[in-house]
Order: C-alpha cells, then sequence, then structure tokens
C-alpha cells in the first residue's frame, strides 16, 4: 500500500512543483498534512470521475492551513537548498498519516458491526420449541407439519433427529420448508432427505420480505408410499431475527441494563490516540 501511496503522493508533487518564487516556507509536519489532503482530494475526484483543473482542486486545501500555491511550490523547491531534510521525508510523514485515519476508520466500521451483531442477537427470539418428540406411527408425523405466520427477516430452523431400525420407509424420509407469499405460491423451497440410524442435525435458514406471509414446516415427509416411522426429535426450533435496521433501533429502544451505548463502551473500544 506504501508503493502506491508514495506513487500517488509523487505525482502531486510534481503538479505542485512546477513554478518556485519567494514566498513562505511552509513547515514539514504542515506540509505533510497539505500531502495528505491533496491525496484525498485526488482519490475522490478519481473515483467520482470529476473533470477539473489538477491545480484548482488545491487551492482551498492550501487556504485552509493559511497558505498559497506560490507558497507550496517555493516550498518544494526550497528542499534541494535544505541540508538537513529530505521532500521524502515529509512523503513518508503524508502516508504515515493516511495509514493510522485509515486505522481509524477501519476501527469504526468494526465498532458499527459490532453493534450490528450484538442488536440481531438480542433481538432473535424464539417462535416455536418443542424439546422432545417420538413419532411411532402415521398419525404423529402430525407433530412435526407446522405453519407460522411471518414478518420480514430470518427464520432459522434447526432440530436435531434419529431414524432408528424400527422405521419401515425402504426409501427413506425427507424434511421440507418454505416460505408462502401472499398470492399463495411458494418460495425458499427446501428439501433434504433424512438420514437413517445416527443423531444428526438438521438446519435451514429462510429470509422472509414484505410479499411473505407464512412459514411451512414439513420435517417428515415420504418418498414412496408411507409405511410406520420410527423418529425422535429434540430440540426443534424456529428463531426470528428481525432485519439489522430494526434490530439496532430495537436495542436503542430498549438501552437494556449493560447499557451497550454508554459513552464509556466506545471510549474503550477506540485507540488511545484517536480519543
Amino acid at each position: 500500500m506504501k508503493r502506491t501511496l508514495r506513487t500517488s503522493l509523487l505525482a502531486t508533487l510534481m503538479l505542485l512543483g512546477a513554478a518556485c518564487s519567494r514566498h513562505t516556507v511552509i513547515p514539514d509536519e504542515e506540509l505533510a498534512m497539505i500531502f495528505r489532503d491533496a491525496y484525498l482530494a485526488n482519490a475522490y475526484i478519481s473515483d467520482q470521475r470529476v473533470s477539473t483543473d489538477s491545480l484548482r482542486i488545491y487551492e482551498p486545501i492550501f487556504a485552509r492551513y493559511g497558505y498559497t500555491t506560490e507558497d507550496v511550490h517555493y516550498t518544494i523547491g526550497n528542499f534541494s537548498k535544505r541540508k538537513s531534510a529530505r521532500l521524502s521525508d515529509v512523503v513518508e510523514r503524508a502516508i504515515d498519516l493516511l495509514e493510522a485515519e485509515g486505522k481509524i476508520y477501519n476501527r469504526q466500521v468494526e465498532i458499527l458491526d459490532t453493534i450490528d451483531n450484538v442488536a440481531r442477537r438480542t433481538c432473535t427470539r424464539t417462535v416455536l420449541a418443542d424439546s422432545m418428540l417420538h413419532i411411532r406411527s402415521l398419525r404423529d408425523t402430525s407433530q412435526l407439519r407446522r405453519t407460522i405466520d411471518v414478518q420480514p427477516g430470518e427464520y432459522r430452523v434447526t432440530m436435531r433427529y434419529s431414524v432408528d431400525s424400527l422405521d419401515r420407509n425402504r426409501r427413506g424420509l425427507k424434511a421440507m420448508t418454505w416460505l408462502e407469499r401472499a398470492n399463495g405460491t411458494r418460495s425458499s423451497s427446501y428439501t433434504s432427505t433424512l438420514r437413517r440410524d445416527r443423531d444428526e442435525t438438521f438446519t435451514r435458514l429462510l429470509t422472509a420480505d414484505s410479499t411473505h406471509r407464512r412459514l411451512h414446516l414439513d420435517l417428515l415427509d415420504f418418498y414412496d408410499r408411507p409405511e410406520r416411522p420410527s423418529m425422535f426429535v429434540e430440540e426443534l426450533r424456529v428463531e426470528y431475527t428481525p432485519p439489522t435496521e430494526k434490530a439496532v433501533e430495537e436495542l436503542y429502544d430498549r438501552q437494556l441494563d449493560i447499557r451497550i451505548f454508554a459513552d464509556d463502551f466506545f471510549r474503550t473500544t477506540q485507540p488511545a490516540d484517536s480519543l
């Protein structure tokens, strides 16, 4: 990354150092900050594909620090006369400033991402739960057929199960989940074969939006003519998580006892030099 930054900054210096006349010499630290701001301006213009006079875009930057374009020209040209100073050192300082700010911004993004995750976990709730089911007849299969009204967000369906040797279905069993739209059609339909003679976990994540009205679970169905099943189900669960934006709003409203949004939280999660 340093090589890219150095190349961009040196290209900027070639434009800025096009002329030299007697003017104010800018201190090295302020010059490094000017270089940093000029690089950011270049990056923005390149990203937005703005057509502009390359020198005019720098004038507001120079003015912010109390200097003119001529002052910058003179200061750059004056480096060749200063035995104890090198322009490359100022460029390196500008790069350090950019990298330090990048770390702070990345950290702020991480903090926001953490808040999103905390909000989602906090607002996740169980909408269906059964701790133990023993399916021993065709009549019992109705226990694994459920319909749940939905709202926008994620629905996570999980169950631990075992199909034992008493099951009489030759081609085995299957589990199905799907979302029903308001017009009665299906979406996000999923079918999985249930494995025999060992403990297994079935998991499915479905995302509902405003067009959906119901979640359907048919967690025990047959490939052929149904015969007597024999299946144990533990921890059948459906969990709902609202969209991230809504979850964050709910968390702000609650504020909880842990006060995750108190000032101390942000103070401890930010680098010390950014405070």
